[in-house]
């Protein structure tokens, strides 16, 4: 071929793709149409007086492109097919059984690491215990971010009360469902969800046998905010530590199980008969479950346990490691190891937890729920280098060395722990629940990373619905295919020998079809899933066999349809003439005849395979088809069943039915424009 031959037959093929494009977006037309199909081997359109004539599939895909709503359709198939299968390669860390409580029912939202213009050149403080934040600015002024409607309470914690807006606030926390400020004045402030005694006082409190009530002289005098040491909130709980070592402790005694330890161990027992020493505190942290606090040695002297935890044995807690690897040492043996030194700090995530030592070293305990699937292991520091703060979040930590290098570590499942390439340099590091902030001296934002948000919520696990919804559609599609392919091949088979056989071989055939046939499809269905779900077979054996059901339980209705057209075929000249041939009767039937009618058997396929998706997720709706984790479009519905879900979680249903019901509907639209372009006489007589 010529270079002047070829350049023309590239710029053809550049046209046809851009002609692709066009239809893709706009639509088709017979102008279009023609461009695209009338061409010659070498790309260049074909001008002729005669009229073209195009084979047979040529002239289908011409009629098929003219249909403006086919080919938007199945642009929308092909991507959907895309999501589900290309999809889930871009999702390396998701798996089917991940729960995270602090993220649960959570609404679409993109915003949990957006903070806000006001804070980003002078924050002064950054606390977040899930799916919100709160920040503090060297000003005084309080802003919140994230997702801040509280479940269904109505609670958007967002709206900061004016009596903070207009008092400078000096230090702020914030749980799971509330926010603690804490005036220059010493005044303490809490707004958010109150049920639970998260702040202020109410009488019902008093009542409530697992109601920690504020403590009496913080709500009407409040504090001296120059001796407070630290203010932490946790899991509809807070804590404010003194410097001298007192603590206050107030909230919901059920989301910590020793935390009434905590509250009164330093009140007079009338047991012993007489004052002991108060116990004082370093330092306190929550963990998800648990309240882990550093004691100050007594001055009396004596035995001393640094670590107390109260009635709670923990002794994931009292053996620290270096890499959440294996249970290491008891603490008195490792801060033996270390010179006699003391624990200074202690930083926790909600299983895991960090202990400061007075040498400057880092131990670390417990291990991190999902740390078998994303780990992201402690760094190891050059000499002379140490850490001079952590920040905790969730399930990792973020630590801040004297030579200013920022490091993050633990669960990474939400990229929290996913450092930016280059990590500058910084004097401060604070921790959002799946997020780290890092800043100047003068509080000016420098870097963030971590979790942003999720485009379509979080279910009741706390798991992303956009990512289930992906994984979900892999497994629906799969499972509608493949009954298809089932039931097609039952059809073909039944309908191709009843039909060309006739006599005795149709009459028992036919009759076996419509004993298929009268069977109520999905009550028997379900019957079937159930005596399934029930026998001793794995997860992957149970959804084969569902697939197995599905298809052999919906072939009828083509078997038909091939019997007819065969009937109407074998009177053909070209049977009449294969048989004087001598050629098989099998043969005749199923590679003379069944070309013939291959159309019919297209566009069944093409309806059948948006039925059986259909199928697949009622039945997973009702309870009898895959079972959770195991995401499908089906058993994501599942929960639209609850009037709570479907009033107050709208995003756990509507995406997922969305996505359901645009892939069905267009799946059918494909197939009736084939049905019309392969047999325009049947759309004639519609």
């Amino acid at each position: 071929m010529s270079k002047e031959k070829k350049n023309k037959a590239s710029s053809a093929n550049g046209k046809k793709h851009a002609g692709w494009l066009k239809r893709a977006f706009f639509g088709g037309s017979r102008t279009l149409a023609d461009e695209m199909l009338e061409t010659d081997r070498f790309g260049q359109r074909q001008v002729s007086d005669v009229e073209m004539i195009l084979s047979p599939g040529k002239q289908i895909l011409k009629n098929f492109l003219e249909k403006k709503y086919a080919v938007v359709a199945l642009v929308v198939v092909i991507l959907m097919f895309i999501l589900a299968f290309v999809g889930p390669l871009f999702m390396p860390k998701y798996f089917n059984s991940y729960i995270e409580v602090t993220q649960q029912s959570l609404y679409p939202t993109m915003s949990m690491m957006s903070v806000p213009s006001g804070l980003k050149n002078n924050i002064k403080q950054i606390s977040s215990y899930g799916p919100f934040s709160v920040g503090l600015s060297n000003d005084g002024k309080v802003f919140v971010w994230g997702c801040t409607q509280i479940g269904t309470t109505g609670v958007d914690i967002s709206k900061i009360p004016d009596e903070v807006k207009n008092t400078k606030i000096a230090m702020v926390a914030a749980g799971i469902d509330h926010i603690i400020a804490i005036g220059e004045d010493g005044k303490i402030y809490g707004w958010g969800n109150d049920k639970l005694g998260q702040y202020g006082r109410k009488e019902e409190f008093a009542e409530s046998g697992f109601i920690l009530p504020m403590p009496e002289e913080l709500y009407e005098k409040g504090i001296d905010v120059k001796k407070i040491k630290k203010l932490t909130c946790g899991y509809q709980a807070t804590a404010i530590l003194m410097e001298d070592g007192t603590l206050y402790i107030w909230g919901n005694k059920n989301s910590y199980s020793n935390m009434d330890f905590f509250a009164t161990m330093n009140e007079y027992d009338e047991d012993i008969g007489f004052e002991t020493e108060p116990v004082l505190l370093r330092d306190i942290a929550f963990t998800l479950n648990y309240i882990i606090g550093v004691r100050e040695a007594p001055k009396s002297g004596g035995f001393y346990e640094p670590l107390i935890f109260g009635t709670a044995t923990l002794e994931a807690f009292e053996n620290p490691n270096t890499n959440f690897t294996s249970t290491g040492k008891n603490i008195n043996t490792v801060l033996a190891d270390h010179g006699n030194a003391t624990i200074e700090r202690v930083f926790a995530t909600n299983t895991t937890a960090a202990y400061l030592l007075s040498d400057n070293s880092v131990v670390f305990c417990g291990t991190f729920r999902n740390q078998s699937r994303s780990f992201v292991a402690p760094p190891k520091l050059s000499d002379g280098e140490y850490y001079v703060d952590i920040a905790t979040g969730m399930h990792h930590y973020t630590g801040i060395t004297n030579l200013g290098n920022v490091y993050s570590w633990g669960e990474d499942l939400l990229d929290q722990c996913t450092t930016p390439k280059t990590v500058k340099s910084a004097a401060k590091v604070f921790a959002g629940g799946f997020q780290t902030y890092t800043a100047d001296e003068n509080g000016a934002l420098l870097q963030k990373w971590g979790h942003k948000g999720y485009l379509f919520g979080t279910d009741s696990n706390g798991a992303d619905i956009f990512q289930r919804i992906v994984n979900g559609s892999k497994m629906t599609m799969t499972i509608g295919g493949v009954a298809v392919i089932i039931s097609t091949i039952i059809g073909i088979i039944v309908g191709c020998l009843s039909g060309y056989f006739g006599g005795k071989v149709d009459m028992v055939l036919m009759r076996v079809t419509e004993v298929f046939a009268a069977i109520p499809f999905l009550p028997f269905a379900m019957i079937l899933s159930s005596i399934i779900s029930h026998m001793p077979w794995g997860e992957t054996t149970r959804i084969f066999f569902m697939m197995c059901i599905l298809g052999f339980l919906s072939w009828t209705g083509l078997a038909r349809l091939i019997r007819g057209q065969v009937l109407v075929a074998r009177e053909n000249e070209y049977v009449t003439a294969a048989k004087a041939m001598g050629v098989k009767e099998s043969k005749i039937a199923f590679k003379h005849i069944l070309p013939n009618v291959i159309s019919i058997i297209i566009v069944t396929l093409t309806l059948d395979f948006a039925g059986c998706m259909l199928t697949e997720s009622s039945l997973s709706y009702l309870g009898f088809g895959v079972t959770p984790p195991r995401p499908t479009w089906g058993n994501m519905l599942n929960g639209a069943n609850n009037l709570t879900v479907m009033n107050n979680y709208w995003w756990q249903w509507l995406f997922t039915a969305l996505f359901l019901a645009i892939t069905t509907i267009c799946i059918n639209i494909i197939g009736d424009a084939l049905r019309d372009v392969m047999d325009p006489k049947s759309n004639s007589e519609r």
